[in-house]
Formats: structure tokens, sequence, C-alpha cells
């Protein structure tokens, strides 16, 4: 028995070793404590109710005033507050320690996975269509566009897994009324990273799969909903949205 046990944890090792050396993509970006939270900005978070969130969100180096629309209720600790829209805890930099050196530390590492993903070269694919991704398949890989880019109709992000994308984008990310990113061959949300110089704005009905790095606003209009995280360096806006990190 001990020896069909051992066998079989040397199975699954050697199996968790072949999985990782089939992984395609390029290196993950390492979000270090900003990805504890599924959203978090630098400006202000504010929402239109009923919006929903499932996870930690933040603010920094703003205090509780840049999170508007939340009735946010401060806890007895006074390090963090709570709200019927947040499945998590809202923590901002005026609260009591260790909050505000926990959102600086947050907020550095943004900002250093920000310059990480902007900083990737070689790209597998340069200005794909001019930044038209509407109906496409994306394989695995760094995408760069010196351009913005728009999602007028739904598309696919498909891989393993294990495998990873990085969006890099140097103007505006829209998808319009309705775009879907769908995920398939088991491709995963965490694995995906978009990089964003410009603003992001999900359309009406809209859904994305994955994190968003982004260097300037971030706009959730009604009904739009994000399986992933939204990291701002500026301002995060829902109207009646749904994020789930």
């Amino acid at each position: 028995m001990l020896f069909n046990a051992n066998l079989t944890a040397l199975c699954l090792a050697l199996l968790s070793i072949a999985n990782s050396a089939l992984a395609i993509g390029p290196a993950a970006v390492n979000l270090r404590t900003a990805g504890t939270f599924a959203v978090l900005s630098e400006s202000g978070i504010s929402t239109v109710p009923p919006s929903s969130i499932t996870g930690n969100i933040g603010v920094s180096p703003i205090s509780s005033g840049g999170l508007t629309g939340f009735s946010l209720a401060l806890d007895t600790s006074g390090t963090f507050s709570t709200s019927k829209q947040v499945t998590g805890k809202v923590y901002a930099a005026s609260y009591k320690s260790p909050t505000p050196s926990q959102l600086t530390t947050a907020i550095s590492d943004l900002q250093t996975a920000f310059l990480d993903a902007t900083g990737r070269v070689n790209p597998n694919f340069l200005n794909l269509l001019g930044g038209g991704i509407g109906g496409l398949v994306l394989a695995p890989g760094l995408y760069s566009w010196g351009t913005s880019v728009n999602a007028a109709t739904s598309f696919f992000i498909s891989g393993s897994s294990t495998d990873t994308w990085i969006f890099q984008i140097a103007g505006n990310l829209a998808f319009t009324t309705g775009g879907q990113v769908i995920l398939s061959g088991g491709a995963k949300a965490s694995n995906i990273v978009w990089m964003v110089s410009g603003t992001v704005t999900l359309g009406v009905g809209s859904h994305l799969e994955g994190v968003v790095l982004g260097k300037k606003s971030i706009t959730l209009n009604t009904g739009s909903t994000v399986n992933g995280r939204l990291l701002a360096q500026t301002n995060v806006a829902l109207q009646v949205a749904t994020v789930v990190s």
C-alpha cells in the first residue's frame, strides 16, 4: 500500500511538471499584494447601486471620501468598512493602522505590476487588426497595440489553464454593448492581464475576463460584468455592475 501511495504521488508530481512545461505565453505578471483586491484605485471608487463586488476593495492615498455610493458601515476596529454591495472588506487610507501602510504597499505593487506588463518586449502579435478584436480567437501570448483596442462583438480567449496572455494597449480599451470575452479550452481569468494606458470602458451588458491594470479611469456601464480584478491608477466607476475576483 505504501508503494502504491508513493507511486501515485510520483505520477502526480510528474504530471504537474509536464503540464507546467507545456504552458504557453509570457511569464505571469506578479501582482503581489495588489492581487488581494477585486478593485483598487488611487483616486476613488464610485457605484450606482445596486452594484455587486465579490472581494476586497480599497482606495489610497485618497481618504474614505473617495468611496461613493456604498453606504459604508465602519467596523469597530476602525480598520475597514463594510457595504451591502461588497462581499468583502472596504479599505481607505484614512482608516486606522495598519490599513494606511498596507494600502501604500498595495498601490506600489499595482504600479510595479503595470510597469512590468508595460515593459514586456518582443510581442507575439503586434497591432493585430488595428485593435479591432471582435470575433477573434486569441491564442496565448504577448499582444501589443500602439493604438486603442475595441471589441465591437464578442471574442474568444482560448488556451489551457496554465497558459498566459498579456495585452499591452497604448490607447483606450472599449467594449460595445453586449461585447463578451468568452474563455475556452480551460483558460483562466487570473492568467489574463490587460495593461491599458488609456481609459477602459465596458458597454451596457458587456463582459470582461482578466486583470485590468489601468493607467486612467475604468468605467463599467449598466449590467456589465467582470470576472477578474480592476486595478486603476485613477478612478473606477461602476453603474449597476458586477465584479467577481
